[in-house]
């Protein structure tokens, strides 16, 4: 026997083991008095989202159809561009990794989305192969990943946190956790100590590659700076307990949702600077009265 309950397929579990059963994001669990208990399923986008503004968190992971977005940022354009070649870097067998290398794996990858124009795209392409050439020559001839572009999903606590990581080392048995930026400002240690996303990570890669993982890293390859940071069994513990909260709040608000409670009163808009380039802007009243437009380059650095 099966119920439709809102967005949500509750029935028997299939397995045979009667142990668990999956609805939607969620993971139930038998408690010792055999009451499911739920395992929300979370990335470090969907709680940095939900801990940013409720209502763009409905919008984007509720609500169908989805509304329609805005549309490409030339900084997330950057981004990604440099994700991709420096993944595709370090595919390439060790004789072949050169900055020269690299460099035109930026080209190749290399696409225009949001700027201002051919030649601020040309700008911000010359500058993309600066960064990435001079990154990887800098890095010590025996540095080679582990995994790349990695995807952990890890159960801890009330959650499973998963999501997918730059790139993971090992250095000297232990594991290391990188996440690459191309924001237009430096980052500090405390970037790295307070990330919610990367202390997510190196648990989730704990647990799934076995191995000790504390060093986190923020490279930063416009000043070709890393800050980081080594946690603590402490530190990383009121991290889990900190997206645990978030995963608690936004599922309670989601099987509210779903059971017809009041989407304004369980997703409320939360305003700020980042309603400037929030992706459902033209959905959003409050938040096109809260900050003014930008246009789609406004986030490049200078």
């Amino acid at each position: 026997m099966q119920r439709q309950q809102g967005h949500r397929l509750i029935g028997a579990d299939r397995s045979g083991s009667g142990k668990t059963a999956y609805c939607g994001g969620v993971q139930g669990q038998l408690g010792l008095e055999g009451i499911p208990s739920k395992l929300v399923r979370v990335t470090p986008a969907r709680l940095a989202t939900w801990a940013k503004c409720p209502r763009k968190y409905r919008m984007t992971y509720l609500d169908r159809p989805t509304p329609s977005r805005s549309g490409a940022w030339a900084n997330a354009t950057l981004g990604a561009v440099v994700h991709n070649a420096l993944r595709a870097y370090f595919e390439l067998r060790g004789d072949q990794r050169t900055p020269e290398r690299a460099t035109a794996l930026v080209r190749e990858y290399w696409k225009s989305d949001g700027f201002a124009s051919p030649e601020q795209a040309g700008d911000y392409r010359r500058r993309a192969q600066e960064w990435v050439g001079s990154y990887v020559e800098q890095l010590a001839p025996d540095v080679v990943p582990l995994a790349v572009e990695r995807w952990v999903s890890a159960p801890m606590g009330s959650i499973i946190a998963e999501g997918r990581v730059d790139r993971i080392d090992d250095r000297h048995g232990e594991l290391v956790v990188v996440d690459y930026k191309t924001g237009r400002h430096g980052l500090r240690v405390d970037d790295a100590r307070q990330s919610l996303a990367l202390g997510l990570y190196a648990l989730a890669a704990r647990k799934n590659l076995r191995r000790p993982c504390r060093r986190v890293e923020l490279h930063h390859l416009p000043t070709g700076t890393v800050a980081g940071w080594d946690h603590t069994a402490e530190s990383l513990a009121e991290l889990q307990d900190r997206a645990e909260q978030l995963a608690g709040e936004l599922q309670a608000a989601t099987d509210a949702f779903e059971l017809g409670a009041d989407p304004q009163a369980m997703f409320p808009v939360r305003t700020g600077p980042h309603c400037s380039w929030c992706d459902f802007r033209a959905h959003c009243e409050e938040g096109r009265q809260a900050a003014p437009s930008l246009p789609p380059w406004a986030l490049l650095g200078d």
